[in-house]
């Protein structure tokens, strides 16, 4: 049976040259880079040459980089370290309604803490408009948190022109943008953004999990939220992951050399299926801006079906996919994403999400497009609201 992963924004898989030099890492220069002998040097050494290619794949200086435990972590910090740090200067901060959770549930935690939480909406594409966040800030605005590609629907945000009016309204704001979803896939620079902090995750761009970093424009204020040693310029303590940073540097290196061909290549396999699906099965919607969009995220809504089911079965026939319904949760909430964006409830339990990546083929994309409406057609025919409409 054929074998299709359409999940690369869950995860994607280590490529080989990561790999090798990750095992190496493991093995032969597995110093402490805290340490000042030789193995702890060749460790330091290694450390940084990876903080500059991270650096480099966001256009920042390499100082500016904090390492993390991947990309959960990094917005935790943005987050929650800048409001505990800016606090005196006022308390109100501003997010989005379509946020992924390690953005929301950390603005969630800073109302229990006191602070008062804008969720500024976005329009029925997912998209954000700038005007609606300039609306909301207030004398006391300290943060605003705007994702920059989001993870479910795949759209692009207008960081730049967000930042740009919040920093004409108040200079001192400070703007972070979760780039987990749009580093190494479409073209970012920190300086366009005009972000003064950015989040960034290795294994979403063929790097090993549990490692990402935050970047942190110099003078920016900001307060750990670990504690218990002196790394990462005090900001986030705890003996560093050497194997998995210099893995990501590696990836990133990777990414930036790649990224423009893969992105043609990417946005042509994505229009094809996206074209196939709308044209081979009737009551289907496309989720998301169709050309404000990143290269390689699919979300389609089709009615009159349940997502976990379309999941399973495509599971069966070897393809890999995710669903915008946390039923792996155990919740039979529909995504926030498309709720957010007027999707009513039944119609976003019907959701499916594919992701492209690296390896997958214009054959990946012909087998989907020969097995997914079958699988449509066999689901509908035991609905009894498809039967009854």
């Amino acid at each position: 049976m054929r074998r299709v992963y359409l999940d690369h924004s869950a995860t994607t898989p280590v490529r080989k040259e990561v790999a090798d030099l990750v095992y190496s890492y493991m093995t032969t220069y597995f110093g402490n880079p805290s340490s000042i002998h030789s193995f702890g040097r060749e460790a330091k050494k290694a450390m940084e040459v990876a903080r500059e290619q991270v650096a480099d794949l966001i256009g920042a200086k390499p100082e500016e980089i904090i390492f993390t435990s991947g990309g959960t972590e990094a917005d935790n910090l943005a987050v929650i370290g800048t409001a505990f740090a800016n606090q005196k200067k006022g308390k109100h901060v501003i997010t989005s309604a379509i946020e992924h959770h390690a953005v929301l549930d950390s603005f969630k935690y800073l109302e229990k803490q006191g602070f008062k939480v804008t969720y500024v909406p976005v329009d029925k594409n997912g998209l954000v408009d700038p005007d609606d966040v300039a609306k909301a800030i207030t004398d006391e605005t300290t943060l605003i948190s705007i994702m920059h590609v989001n993870n479910e629907v795949g759209t692009i945000q207008p960081i730049k022109e967000i930042a740009e009016l919040a920093k004409s309204k108040n200079k001192n704001i400070i703007v972070h943008t979760d780039g987990v979803q749009s580093v190494g896939k479409i073209p970012v620079n920190v300086d366009d953004l005009q972000v003064d902090l950015l989040s960034a995750s290795s294994h979403k761009i063929y790097g090993p999990k549990g490692v990402g970093c935050l970047y942190v424009r110099k003078g920016t204020k900001i307060e750990p939220t670990h504690h218990g040693g002196g790394q990462e310029r005090k900001r986030r303590p705890g003996t560093e992951n050497l194997p998995g940073i210099v893995g990501f540097g590696k990836a990133a290196e990777l990414a930036k050399q790649e990224l423009e061909q893969e992105m043609k290549r990417l946005t042509e396999l994505r229009d094809m299926l996206i074209d196939g699906i709308l044209e081979r099965i009737p009551d289907v919607k496309l989720n998301g801006d169709r050309i404000k969009r990143v290269p390689g995220n699919v979300n389609v809504s089709i009615r009159y079906v349940e997502g976990e089911s379309l999941l399973l079965s495509l599971d069966m026939k070897g393809i890999a996919a995710s669903s915008g319904s946390a039923c792996t949760s155990g919740s039979l909430d529909p995504s926030h994403v498309l709720l957010a964006m007027g999707i009513p409830h039944e119609i976003a339990h019907g959701s499916l999400r594919m992701t492209l990546g690296r390896d997958n083929t214009k054959e990946d994309i012909e087998y989907v497009l020969d097995t997914l409406p079958e699988i449509v057609k066999r689901l509908r025919a035991m609905s009894p609201l498809y039967n009854n409409n």
